[in-house]
């Protein structure tokens, strides 16, 4: 079993902001996939479960806003028994150029307060995450930028990073981190 977070915040006033990229992903896996996601109390996330290709998988989107992800993340992986290389966490980079994807099997948060949440949950950064480049920050302006929505001429830009993300997950279920790297980071 496999489980892929999309990190975001929950409510209709985020819905397609930059710090949303992660929801935005594992909307489109559950979508592709149909894999229903419903919103568990218990768990304070959106959850689904299905079989992706050969893969049992668990679709996570904690609703628990951005900074507090990795509590909910780290008990679904206990409850599940998922090992830690097999919970991929997917979350928006405001230091990758815009539609940039970079998949890595460990690695510091980078400046990322949900990354950062999920690090001190598990107590390591020993998990994959991909990053999805949202654009550069304003300096100093880091905070209104994640929480603003994309411009209409980055649309475009972003909509075909959202497809490669999604194509990057079902490739990191199906054949592993290497091969997912090896097509998609750029």
């Amino acid at each position: 079993m496999k489980i892929v977070v999309g990190i975001g915040n929950p409510g209709e006033e985020y819905a397609g902001t930059r710090h949303n990229v992660g929801f935005d992903v594992v909307d489109r896996v559950a979508s592709r996939n149909r894999v229903a996601l419903a919103r568990d109390r218990r768990l304070s996330s959106r959850v689904g479960a299905g079989r992706i290709g050969a893969e049992d998988v668990v679709l996570l989107e904690p609703l628990t806003y951005v900074n507090l992800s990795g509590p909910a993340v780290a008990r679904v992986a206990r409850e599940k028994g998922v090992e830690l290389r097999d919970v991929l966490v997917v979350a928006d980079d405001y230091h990758l150029p815009l539609g940039a994807l970079r998949l890595r099997e460990s690695g510091s948060a980078g400046g990322h307060n949900g990354l950062r949440s999920v690090l001190a949950a598990f107590g390591t950064d020993a998990f994959p995450r991909l990053r999805i480049g949202i654009g550069e920050a304003p300096p100093g302006e880091a905070e209104d930028f994640v929480l603003s929505r994309f411009r209409p001429v980055e649309r475009k830009t972003i909509d075909e990073a959202l497809e490669r993300a999604t194509e990057c997950v079902e490739t990191w279920l199906a054949e592993g981190s290497a091969a997912a790297m090896n097509r998609f980071n750029g």
